[in-house]
């Protein structure tokens, strides 16, 4: 077993593992990256479409260009990539933390550090989580893995294809599957309205003529060795119509139905967890419950654009850095979800500072006010031309916005969309 010591390690060597870590190396602290994957970059490198870096570069980038430029700085950093390793444990109650990585190269190895900064991202969900009855024949997967497969590994998963959910990745792979050649015979959606950004249903789905069903289920698979077709059945208020059910021939089902939080690691430790993200809950430094121990990106909650995990993701590890001098906040509200509001991150706020909050809706509405009450007080009011729960709102709040706090032991930010 070999032994390090760093003043940080970040867990995850994605655009988030990479933002953070270089936050912390410019404030002259020595940083550990580790990484499971050969090569640092995570994701990105099989999201061979452009559509990155517009708000962190002004720049319309593909995924490997974005990665590639963040990863630029770290190569000239000081900090320090263990790539192809894998953390197996966390132990962070005390004020020095120790993590164990298996790596088939370097073999065991035992990371100390003051600060860990989890950065993980996130994983897709799967024909277990959303339990579609039928027959178990080979053509089922992700959207993911199929993109990895067609962009990376260069085999195609099938050539007549359904996928189920409406989520970016899956709109992103319609797209890619007929550029290659195959028939997507259609997207389908349980929900009223699209889970994946409007863009992507007007670049990935109009421009290519692909049905998207909404208010529909597919309820079940058919195919023994290999898929044969699925069948979908409408939804009215709710409820499903078996009279009004169709069948649609194919030989691929490719799955879009959500990302969960990679965040095994993280319970492990004793972390608690946020039921409407479920990522770790922080508070107004992206700390979680364990001292010294911060989330970011993905694997705290899921974003919609790589650009706000880079910029969520530089923060965090500046409250890193900040942590390691002993800074710690002065004042912090607890943020309540309001009317409308699905999750906010973080959970808490810092009344001495600018803040920077992300949130999602419930609801798809037009001409929507976001409101912020501080103790019930309406301290802003903002009007939004349309809101989706694809789509994540990004929110500042400065200091004076706040006004000097509250008489009330724990001061309550609450968030609502009007």
């Amino acid at each position: 077993m070999r032994e390090f010591s760093f003043d940080a390690v970040v867990v995850g060597g994605g655009a988030a593992g990479m933002a953070a870590a270089l936050a912390l190396d410019s404030r002259g602290r020595t940083v550990a990256l580790v990484d499971r994957e050969a090569g640092l970059g995570g994701i990105l490198l099989q999201c061979i479409h452009n559509g990155f870096g517009l708000i962190e570069f002004d720049e319309e980038l593909s995924g490997p260009e974005f990665a590639e430029r963040i990863e630029e700085g770290v190569r000239k950093s000081r900090i320090e990539a263990f790539c192809a390793a894998t953390v197996i444990d966390l132990e962070a109650a005390g004020e020095e933390k120790t993590l164990v990585c298996v790596s088939s190269s370097l073999g065991i190895l035992r990371l100390k550090c003051r600060v860990v900064v989890l950065a993980m991202g996130c994983r897709e969900r799967n024909r277990g989580n959303i339990r579609i009855p039928g027959t178990r024949p080979a053509g089922v997967f992700t959207a993911g893995l199929a993109q990895r497969l067609v962009n990376i590994e260069g085999y195609l998963p099938g050539r007549d294809i359904v996928i189920i959910g409406s989520g970016d990745i899956g709109l992103i792979m319609a797209r890619r599957m007929s550029w290659v050649g195959c028939e997507v015979h259609a997207v389908v959606e349980i929900l009223p309205y699209p889970s994946g950004l409007t863009r992507n249903i007007v670049q990935c789905l109009h421009d290519f003529d692909i049905p998207l069903y909404l208010s529909h289920l597919t309820t079940r698979i058919y195919g023994r060795d290999r898929v044969e077709g699925v069948e979908v059945t409408p939804l009215e208020n709710g409820a499903l119509v078996p009279a009004k059910a169709f069948e649609i021939p194919c030989d691929t089902v490719l799955l879009s139905v959500g990302l969960v939080p990679e965040n095994e690691l993280s319970k492990k430790a004793g972390i608690d967890i946020n039921p409407a993200t479920n990522g770790p809950a922080v508070d107004s430094t992206m700390m979680t419950n364990l001292g010294g121990v911060f989330a970011c990106g993905n694997v705290l909650h899921v974003h919609d654009l790589v650009d706000f995990v880079v910029e969520e993701s530089r923060r965090a590890g500046g409250y890193a850095a900040d942590w390691l001098d002993g800074q710690r906040p002065k004042a912090e509200a607890r943020v309540k979800i309001g009317a409308n509001v699905r999750y906010v991150s973080p959970g808490r706020v810092d009344l001495a500072r600018e803040n920077k909050i992300y949130l999602r809706s419930l609801v798809v509405k037009n001409d929507a006010t976001l409101e912020v009450r501080l103790d019930k007080a309406l301290v802003r009011s903002i009007r939004k031309n349309h809101v989706q729960p694809s789509e994540m709102i990004s929110l500042e709040l400065k200091p004076g916005e706040l006004g000097a706090g509250s008489s009330r032991a724990e001061p309550v930010v609450e968030i609502s969309i009007r």
